[in-house]
């Protein structure tokens, strides 16, 4: 068969194929499908022994260090800033919205090696950081690098940030500063330092070489890990470990919890974004639910809007679902509750009570109500809750 005689069939073949491919891009792709994730089985990363650090740690900083630290501690709020760098790095490579991720563990291998770089790319645009002349970043006029590793004490040094006659042309211009990162979403840690890179401070290896010489640790990039013994070369900002990664809601949920939002459906329907998230406020009250929650649970576009809707929905079961428009901020400070800021929400369960009763509580149109206790739980039906004015502001009381 010669090349135009069998042209239609690899037409046909081509069409064909182009067609399956459009099917498994639109199956896979829908924003209306939903798919559950396994409880990760392993942990996000290590903490070795000999990198284990304390929190509120006293430090000297070194003078050649002093420079990069007294740049960061300048910086407004620069700690809030830098731990939600860390945070949104993570939630971008997970993206709850398009595939219903809530765990580093079920990122793809090469998402996991890009981690380090969305943590860098997010840290720059965050501080607005100049480029370097020969390394990534330019901190109080001299060059610096951002490393970040998932195992604590784990970061790789290239040869182009230290000074070593065997490295030749490959060698540094100079023995160069790091800030070295490291978070894990599984316990809400993470740690940030600066550490001048020498030769001697990154890892050898036990053994000695034929000619009765040291060899350095290089792994197949030709990158070297600091040793154990310069961890207290590092100056750890902010005091040492940090406990407060913003949290992963749906990470540190009760997992029947998670399986009941998760798995959340109108009869006749595999999956439903709405009672997903119906479902999310009312297992999770009285405590602060963030837009990435809200998307990754709703896996829609809409899902913001769908949060909105959950008001309606809920509202016959006592439950209100607060934003941070209108009346809500001044209904969460009356009843004791954080307060939402823009992309985030926070559900209670309400109950009447009379003036005089001692719990946090609003009036609205002449009735009082608090957050519900258990014992008022368990009558026949649940109280409705009212429904909240957009702009008048309610009259919160006190005890």
């Amino acid at each position: 068969m010669t090349i135009q005689e069998g042209l239609p069939f690899f037409q046909d073949a081509a069409q064909a194929g182009m067609q399956e491919s459009r099917a498994l891009a639109a199956k896979y792709s829908r924003r209306d499908s939903f798919r559950i994730w396994d409880p990760p089985r392993e942990a996000m990363g290590r903490v070795p022994r000999e990198w284990r650090i304390p929190s509120g740690l006293t430090q000297h900083v070194p003078d050649d260090l002093a420079p990069f630290v007294k740049w960061f501690h300048s910086q407004s709020e620069a700690r809030e800033r830098f731990r939600w760098a860390l945070r949104d790095s993570l939630d971008e490579l997970l993206d709850g919205q398009r595939t219903g991720r809530w765990a580093y563990q079920h990122l793809t291998k090469t998402e996991k090696t890009y981690l380090g770089t969305a943590v860098e790319v997010n840290l720059t645009k965050e501080f607005a950081i100049n480029n370097g002349a020969d390394l990534d970043w330019s901190i109080a006029g001299l060059d610096i690098d951002c490393k970040f590793s998932k195992d604590l004490g784990g970061w790789e040094i290239p040869m182009e940030m230290y000074l070593c006659a065997d490295h030749g042309e490959r060698s540094g211009r100079a023995d160069h500063a790091a800030v070295v990162t490291w978070m894990n979403d599984d316990t809400s840690q993470w740690a940030a330092g600066v550490v001048r890179i020498t030769d001697e401070r990154l890892r050898w290896k036990k053994e000695l070489g034929a000619d009765g010489a040291r060899v350095r640790a290089y792994n197949r990039d030709n990158k070297r890990k600091l040793s154990d013994g310069a961890k207290t070369e590092v100056y750890w900002l902010w005091g040492g470990l940090q406990t407060d990664l913003p949290t992963n809601l749906l990470l540190n949920l009760n997992p029947e919890a998670r399986k009941r939002i998760l798995t959340a459906s109108l009869p006749g329907r595999p999956s439903s974004g709405q009672q997903r998230l119906n479902q999310l406020f009312r297992e999770v009250q009285d405590q602060l639910i963030g837009r990435q929650t809200v998307l990754t649970v709703g896996q829609q576009d809409d899902s913001p809007k769908r949060a909105r809707d959950a008001r309606i929905a809920l509202r016959p079961e006592g439950i209100v679902v607060l934003g941070h428009q209108g009346s809500h901020p001044h209904v969460a400070r009356a009843l004791g509750l954080p307060v939402p800021i823009k992309g985030e929400w926070i559900s209670t369960r309400l109950f009447p009570v009379s003036s005089d009763d001692a719990r946090p509580k609003f009036s609205l149109d002449g009735q009082f109500w608090a957050r519900a206790r258990e014992k008022e739980l368990s009558g026949p039906e649940p109280v409705p809750a009212p429904d909240l004015p957009d702009k008048r502001e309610i009259d919160g009381q006190t005890p």
